[in-house]
Order: C-alpha cells, then structure tokens, then sequence
C-alpha cells in the first residue's frame, strides 16, 4: 500500500511540472495550487491551507506530501503521517 501511495505523490508531483511546461508562461505557485492541486481528489485541502508553510507544501490524504524546492522549482515528496511497518511476504 505504502508503494502506491508515494507513486501518487510523483504522480501529482509529475502534473504539476507538466502544467509548468505546457502553460508557456511564468507560473506562480498560487496557479499551481488552483489548477493542479486543488481538484486533486488526492490532496487534503483543510491541512494544506492550514499548515502549508515555508517552503510551501501539499498535504494529500496519504501519509505523503509534495514540498516545493525553491533552488529547483519543483515538488517532491515528502511523508507526514507515521509508518507502518508490515511484514515482508517472501513467498510468491
């Protein structure tokens, strides 16, 4: 579970850069937010108006995040929620 989770967040992650590219325009973070992340059905808005900070970040309903990195101008991933460790099944 935990695997998907975070490819969701590169998913998100990827949308966002590919807005970027295609709007062929300087795209202010504010934009990102409305025109990607906001209609995510991914995306916690109440936690990420309330506890996005500086450097901004995205809060999904997963235990995953997306933070913005200013010297790249791009979002990663990140893990706000705690881990669960669940037992490795070795047998095919």
């Amino acid at each position: 579970m935990s695997y998907e989770k975070v490819e969701e967040a590169w998913r998100l992650s990827e949308a966002a850069r590919d807005y970027v590219k295609a709007a062929g325009h300087e795209v202010s973070i504010q934009e990102i937010f409305d025109k990607v992340f906001i209609p995510s059905d991914l995306v916690d808005i109440e936690k990420t108006k309330s506890e996005g900070g500086n450097p901004p970040k995205v809060f999904l309903k997963s235990p995953y995040g997306l933070q913005f990195r200013p010297e790249y101008k791009d979002w990663i991933p990140f893990r706000h929620g705690p881990v669960t460790l669940e037992p490795l099944n070795l047998n095919p």
